[in-house]
């Protein structure tokens, strides 16, 4: 019995010690395609859109000449499914040592407000774990007007809206308290064209999409499972209605979201109850 004991208690410590390790390497939604040619002091940089929704693409470099020249582009906007050249001339020093980030959604986009389903199979109900702009975790320009459900560790995960799939990320397994785990969620993000809105689900189980990015959804297709990824330490759904942003520090805020089974998300509290 003792042995029996002493195996369990190294089995207990030995998945402790995996689950607070943070993954050693970080994913990104935003993948843009691209090819840099440098020759006779000109730099010729090719930039390809493949996703169903605008992109806004940095760029970055250490040498400060160069990065004016690059201040001068940036951000730059790519529409769906395009492609663009620049090309920077006089670069006396280049060190190949450019750097990429993008963000979604095109921010000189006039917005239509639309209702959103609730992101879970009719005939469910769940529990609100978290409202609008509460202390916890709602309460950046990213999150203020997110809401959290209750589900379980592989509940079906139902898509808001009709659109494009444009983000996927589900190879992340576990999840923690603090902000360091806050870039290890899985999550998937579609686009509304005609809106110019993106919904997000997050803290998806590992493997837990059901959908590509490319993948054309409607309106309550289940589309992932959820889970406890990310920065968490107990199962549930994040859900949050995203636009652009026109700043650098926060390149998405959230939008207050009114769902057409007659909840707007600013009234739903923590315990509420809400059934599609």
């Amino acid at each position: 019995m003792l042995k029996k004991n002493f195996l369990f208690l190294i089995l207990i410590l030995c998945i402790a010690c995996k689950t607070s390790k943070l993954p050693s390497e970080r994913y990104t939604q935003v993948k843009i395609k691209l090819a840099e040619n440098f020759e006779n002091n000109t730099l010729k940089i090719d930039l390809k859109n493949p996703l169903n929704c605008p992109v806004r693409v940095w760029i970055k470099n250490p040498n400060n000449a160069l990065q004016a020249k690059f201040e001068k582009v940036n951000p730059i906007l790519l529409k769906s499914k395009s492609d663009t050249s620049f090309v920077f001339s006089e670069v006396k020093e280049y060190n190949k040592h450019n750097s990429y980030s993008g963000s979604l959604g095109n921010p000189l986009k006039k917005i239509k407000n639309i209702k959103m389903e609730l992101p879970f199979p009719k005939n469910k109900e769940y529990r609100v774990v978290q409202g609008n702009n509460t202390d916890h975790t709602h309460n950046t320009t990213h999150s203020k007007y997110a809401v959290d459900f209750n589900l379980k560790i592989n509940d079906t995960i139902c898509s808001a809206i009709s659109g494009f799939v444009v983000g996927v990320i589900d190879t992340y397994e576990f999840g923690g308290k603090g902000d360091k785990w806050k870039p290890f969620g899985n999550f998937i993000t579609i686009y509304e064209p005609n809106a110019g809105i993106f919904t997000q689900y997050v803290h998806l189980v590992k493997n837990g999409s059901l959908v590509k990015v490319g993948d054309h959804v409607k309106s309550g297709q289940a589309v992932a499972l959820s889970g406890e990824t990310g920065q968490t330490d107990i199962e549930h759904l994040h859900f949050s209605c995203l636009i652009p942003a026109n700043n650098d520090d926060d390149e998405m805020k959230s939008i207050p979201i009114e769902f057409i089974e007659g909840y707007q998300s600013v009234d739903l509290k923590k315990n509420d109850i809400v059934k599609k």
